[in-house]
């Protein structure tokens, strides 16, 4: 057990400084970020005590040295746009990102689970078939297409939901639907098949032969053995959601979290809230995997044992 969790802890160690080093590449060549630090009409000479300034002027290596050691030091720098500390910006964004990206898992599990279920123990009606289309259709429906969607019907025509910001219930509606339909989707099909494959097996039928209520034998012994595999799925799509899915779908609804910053960050190429951001999003999504990795180690007993 110390063996493996050291193990991969070295590989997190190892794709954290990764991600650090491409984060600073990637942002480095994404374009001069003077002209939307000063806009127009900027001189010469400005604009090369800007460049001095910010430390612009240095090598790309200097530059680099100077950004790990300023993160390992705890100071990320100034943002470029806004003239403020990047963790103090980062840190306004954290809540509402995390208040989108619990809702979403919330739902995403709510639904998806007790759907698989469905769908593998009413396999052959209609039911279960209802339940496959249903998935087959929005696991074809990217994020962004369902959000401009549900813009369309319930902001445009209806007038029922509001688009952008995050004030009340009504805010969150649209936004979590947008970025769970997919995966409530994908988590549905993949727990209906590791419910399938449990089901068949050998002490499922004992346990119905013991005259034990259908109930118990699908979610004691059913979905306890399957759930294994689908805690590992879970984690994969929690950690797609921090990642891919809150920058989409932040974006599209003006969501006031990290995922709108990066873009915003960007677009404007404020490199220190660009680079920290990522790196951000990069620890929640280790993180999430670190959490499920342990969660499935406990659960398997032969890396308990040293086995694996």
């Amino acid at each position: 057990m110390l063996k493996y969790m050291t193990r991969a802890g070295l590989k997190i160690a190892i794709t954290f400084l990764a991600i650090v080093t491409l984060a600073f590449a990637a942002t480095r060549l994404s374009g001069d970020p003077i002209n939307y630090i000063a806009g127009q009409g900027l001189t010469q000479a400005d604009r090369d005590l800007l460049v001095t300034y910010y430390g612009l002027d240095r090598s790309i290596l200097e530059q680099y040295l100077a950004f790990m050691g300023s993160f390992f030091d705890g100071e990320f720098g100034l943002s470029f746009v806004e003239r403020r500390p990047v963790s103090v910006v980062i840190a306004e964004r954290i809540w509402p990102s995390l208040q989108l990206l619990l809702a979403s898992t919330a739902l995403t599990l709510a639904l998806a689970i007790p759907l698989g279920i469905v769908a593998a123990v009413w396999r052959k009606s209609w039911v279960g078939s209802a339940v496959m289309t249903f998935a087959f259709l929005f696991y074809a429906v990217p994020n962004f297409v369902l959000a401009v969607f549900m813009i369309l019907v319930f902001s445009y025509w209806l007038n029922w939901l509001p688009v952008v910001g995050n004030g009340t219930w009504a805010h969150f509606l649209m936004p979590t639907i947008a970025m769970s339909g997919l995966l409530i989707a994908g988590l549905t099909r993949f727990t209906r098949n590791a419910m399938l494959d449990v089901l068949g097996q050998d002490f499922i039928r004992t346990a119905r032969a013991k005259g034990l209520a259908e109930t118990e034998v699908i979610l004691r012994h059913g979905l306890r053995n399957a759930s294994i595999t689908i805690l590992s799925v879970i984690g994969l799509q929690v950690a797609s959601l921090a990642a891919a899915g809150s920058v989409v779908v932040e974006s599209i609804f003006a969501w006031p979290g990290i995922g709108e910053l990066l873009v915003r960050s960007a677009i404007q190429r404020d490199y220190p809230v660009l680079q920290f951001g990522v790196i951000a999003v990069s620890i929640a999504v280790l993180i999430i995997n670190a959490v499920v990795d342990l969660a499935y180690t406990w659960a398997d007993p032969r890396i308990r044992l040293g086995e694996a």
